[in-house]
């Protein structure tokens, strides 16, 4: 197989192109890094699509060396035949060339391999062979042997008949009749546990649907209900079907042999191969779901990290509580603490001394926004929060955001380290005004699990959900690129070619020598070598430096091409930021010539321009940015049928949305309410953090349910 010619005809790609993305990635170059500064010579490839490639590139190369583990067991066997030999070649997934290997494995004891010590292997031959003139009966008696444990004739037949059972299992092309078999004309059937007892998964007590039309999140349910002991599973397919299957591909029909083939046929799918397909095909719907929800965690993730800074303004952040009162904290526009302080609002008198000590610490500070947290207290907080921003004369807005992993994060050696004069929940409202200043910045900083977005998240393969959520991370951070005078060691652990030692490193030479001013520095960081330093640099900013274009995403290994671009076009490189007419001239000048004469291709040059027109430019700056809010603040009690209201979606699942519109409790718009057209996935129609209008379809006042519909309501 080859495996290069393979991935290129999957992803209808040019063979070049596949031969040399496959040619960095054995070079250990990163995603990041070659989606950005190696287009030329993968055909502009995005990251998405490059970690798609690496995936399946790290599928096949298991595949084959699994293959050749088998034929190397095979052969050492002596059993090695030129019609196994292609068949193990041609197999293009893990469970053929396991069924191939099935009956050639070594196995533990077993009903057939007892029966084959006992040296019943030829009478099964000769029950297989179902000759007409045979008599298995008779010939079962001549295998009577007390020595070797066989005490009768039934007994040296069920021998036999154990021994043909299990080469009938071991039929790959019967397993694999039988797969097809399943997945075509299975259901999964799911029942109580306990018929009386209540649960969550009542929906599934009484549940049978097609194997080939369970929707992922369906699965995750009855897998976890069936995980907690709520639910009995099957898959089943019709009553004698997968045994009329077995006994059609071996019995003849003759006679006495015949009958006892069907008997052995009909015990090897009811004791062997019924349990092993049933345990595929749920582990198959299993890991099909498990990768749904993944991808549904990922573009929700990226979303979120990739909500548009709140910029320039200097925010509070209150973390709500009753018992222990509102933790706030107020930051600068760079995230720095300027003051801290505690409100509680259990009582009146509590809640008019909170009022007095909130636009104090709001005045004082010259606060413009605040951030406040969801969770407990957070109806009450927002109330207060909007009755001030009301009455005080002062602009200030304030927005409402999930506070999901700021006690992670509070709690964490990271937090200690960054805030070691602050208990845990002053930390936590530190993060809560610095989630809505910089969202990345901040969410880096917790594991993405706990960060509450998609469905299902920790009933993940862990080892699985972390390689996805980690390589969206890594993606978000190289596009946006960081201050490398200001990264936490969080954030740059996140950059191309940087673990988590050299970004510590990186902080502690900026504690002992200083900002930073170029990206030259980078070498004399200890453990950060030339190979590092080509990955990471471009993705690492230095604002006010000695060299302009270390504030740019243009790698250094293109500068001697950016300055010749700019001396071409009439400028200077203090001119970069104020190039507004660089792509106008370079269009003139022709740009296939300037990137000859540049010796760059196309695609780099084009990204050079960009750079060198918007220094730092954060493509987040281009998103819709987060609804605040400044007026009256409204209960679940005060909605009505049919009314419109604005709102944020805050999660995405395969059944809809849940979108926040201002009264503590997410309603929910299922995924026939989302667009007035057909949709696939709900990700079709919105994006996490998007600001949507929706119109109340009723409210569950007892249950604390909304159900709302974007149907035929004019989006902003």
């Amino acid at each position: 197989m080859n495996i290069n010619e393979m991935l290129a005809k999957e992803f209808g790609l040019r063979q070049e192109q596949i031969d040399n993305t496959v040619a960095l990635i054995d070079e250990d170059k990163t995603i990041p890094f070659i989606a950005r500064y190696r287009k030329e010579v993968t055909g502009s490839l995005d990251d998405q699509t490059l970690r798609q490639i690496f995936d399946r590139l790290t599928y096949l190369r298991n595949l084959e060396k699994r293959k050749q583990e088998i034929i190397n067991s095979i052969t050492e066997q002596g059993k090695m035949t030129d019609e196994l030999m292609e068949a193990i070649n041609k197999a293009t997934v893990l469970v053929e060339v396991e069924d191939i290997y099935r009956p050639f494995k070594p196995k533990r004891k077993t009903r057939a391999s007892v029966a084959r010590e006992k040296g019943l292997e030829p009478l099964a031959q000769l029950i297989l062979e179902q000759s007409p003139a045979a008599d298995p009966d008779a010939a079962a008696a001549e295998y009577v042997n007390d020595e070797k444990g066989v005490a009768d004739a039934a007994e040296a037949l069920q021998g036999a008949m154990d021994i043909i059972a299990e080469d009938v299992s071991d039929n790959a092309e019967l397993r694999k009749e039988l797969r097809t078999l399943f997945a075509k004309a299975g259901r999964v059937v799911s029942k109580a546990a306990d018929e009386t007892a209540e649960t969550v998964y009542e929906n599934y007590y009484d549940f049978s649907e097609p194997v080939s039309k369970m929707a992922g999140h369906r699965v995750l349910a009855i897998d976890r209900g069936e995980k907690e002991g709520a639910l009995k599973v099957d898959v089943e397919v019709g009553e004698g079907v997968g045994e009329r299957a077995c006994i059609s591909r071996y019995s003849k029909g003759r006679g006495r042999c015949s009958e006892l083939v069907e008997a052995a046929c009909t015990d090897s799918y009811k004791r062997l191969i019924y349990p092993s397909i049933e345990r595929e095909m749920r582990s198959e719907l299993s890991e099909k779901a498990q990768e749904g929800a993944i991808a549904v965690f990922k573009e929700n993730l990226h979303q979120l990290l990739m909500q548009p800074p709140v910029k320039g303004k200097i925010t509070l952040g209150l973390d709500p509580g009753y018992a222990h009162g509102c933790k706030l904290a107020v930051v600068d526009d760079t995230g720095k603490v300027l003051d801290t302080g505690i409100v509680y609002i259990n009582t009146r008198n509590q809640t008019a001394e909170a009022k007095r000590g909130l636009i104090r610490m709001i005045q004082k500070n010259h606060v413009n926004a605040i951030s406040i947290g969801n969770g407990t207290a957070s109806r009450e907080s927002e109330a207060l929060v909007a009755e001030i921003v009301r009455e005080i004369p002062d602009d200030v807005s304030y927005i409402v955001v999930s506070e999901a992993g700021a006690s992670v994060y509070s709690a964490s050696k990271l937090a200690a380290e960054e805030f070691p004069d602050y208990d845990v929940s002053l930390r936590s409202a530190v993060s809560i005004a610095r989630r809505l200043q910089d969202p990345l910045a901040e969410l880096v900083k917790i594991d993405p699990k706990a960060i509450g977005v998609g469905q299902y998240q920790h009933d993940m393969p862990p080892k699985r959900m972390d390689e996805a959520l980690s390589g969206v991370v890594e993606d978000c951070v190289n596009s946006v690129g960081v201050d490398l005078n200001t990264a936490s060691h969080s954030l740059l652990s996140y950059i191309a070619g940087i673990n988590g030692t050299v970004a510590k490193n990186i902080v502690a030479y900026r504690e002992e020598n200083g900002a930073f001013t170029d990206r030259k520095q980078l070498m004399k960081v200890p453990k950060l070598g030339a190979k590092a330093f080509e990955q990471c640099a471009g993705f690492l900013r230095v604002r006010d430096g000695k060299n302009p274009l270390d504030n740019t995403a243009v790698h250094p290994e293109s500068y001697a091409a950016a300055k010749e671009l700019l001396d071409k076009c009439g400028y200077k490189p203090t001119d970069i930021g104020a190039l507004s007419e660089l792509s106008s001239r370079a269009d003139k000048l022709g740009v296939k010539t300037l990137a000859a004469e540049l010796n760059v291709g196309v695609p780099t040059l084009r990204d050079i321009i960009a750079e060198l027109m918007k220094p730092g430019r954060d493509p987040r700056d281009e998103l819709p940015a987060p609804l605040m809010r400044s007026g009256d603040v409204m209960e679940l009690k005060d909605l009505q049928e049919g009314m419109e209201l604005m709102g944020t979606v805050r999660n995405v699942i395969d059944f809809g949305a849940f979108v926040d519109i201002g009264v503590h409790e997410d309603g929910l718009v299922h995924i026939s309410q989302l667009a007035d057209r057909y949709i696939k996935h709900p990700l079709d129609a919105v994006k996490v953090g998007q600001i949507v209008k929706v119109r109340v379809m009723s409210v569950d006042l007892k249950k604390k349910r909304i159900s709302l519909s974007m149907k035929g309501v004019k989006q902003p």
